[in-house]
């Protein structure tokens, strides 16, 4: 029997692209090739789940209210909004995250649908056996949920070109790569997928 596969999108929002408020370098490269796995999965009726950051506007999760990092993805604001040339098909199940205003959430796994249903429900009743992660960032919310992905047994391709990392260290992507293989997730590429 063959592997239920999904495409996990990872925070693609326009804060963290060039000019946003928490923007991570190059973080708009990923558009167009994660736009290409995007039309595979859907020629291959594989689901496509794409995760944002919807914080409130007072979060611990901001600088001014005790956190690390300054405002950003805001719920209902433009920077909240997914990459305006990222083409989500209307079945795209988005999975929000970062809502409650006493916890940082980095992983998909955090994030509810429309619904309120928890992304790891969701993936068992699909019978999801491996995701396909790419997205932003490689060294925060892509490696967390990776990493989650892993702690709840599901096969992991970790897209290499197509996560962009902040690097606030200069290796950070670089050892957020190498947690993640060790963890087990394999590295990938859009030729893989495409023979």
């Amino acid at each position: 029997m063959k592997t239920k596969k999904a495409l996990l999108i990872v925070d693609v929002q326009n804060d963290f692209c060039p000019r946003g408020a928490l923007a991570v370098p190059q973080g708009d490269e990923v558009v167009p090739v994660l736009n290409d796995y995007i039309n595979l999965f859907q020629k291959k009726g594989w689901p496509i789940f794409a995760s944002r950051d919807w914080h409130p506007s007072k979060t611990k999760h901001f600088k001014n209210f005790g956190g690390l990092w300054p405002i950003h993805c805001v719920q209902n604001t433009n920077g909240a909004k997914f990459h305006p040339n990222l083409e989500l098909p209307r079945d795209t199940i988005v999975l929000s995250k970062g809502m409650d205003p006493q916890t940082d959430s980095y992983s998909a796994f955090q994030g509810l649908d429309d619904k309120g249903r928890p992304f790891l429900e969701i993936l068992q009743a699909k019978g999801i056996a491996a995701l396909y992660v790419g997205g932003l960032a490689t060294d925060y919310c892509v490696k967390s949920s990776v990493l989650d992905a892993r702690k709840n047994k599901f096969k992991v391709c970790l897209l290499m070109d197509a996560i962009r990392g902040v690097n606030l260290h200069p290796d950070d992507s670089h050892k957020a790569t190498e947690e993640m293989v060790h963890q087990g997730a394999k590295k990938f590429n859009l030729e893989k997928l495409a023979v």
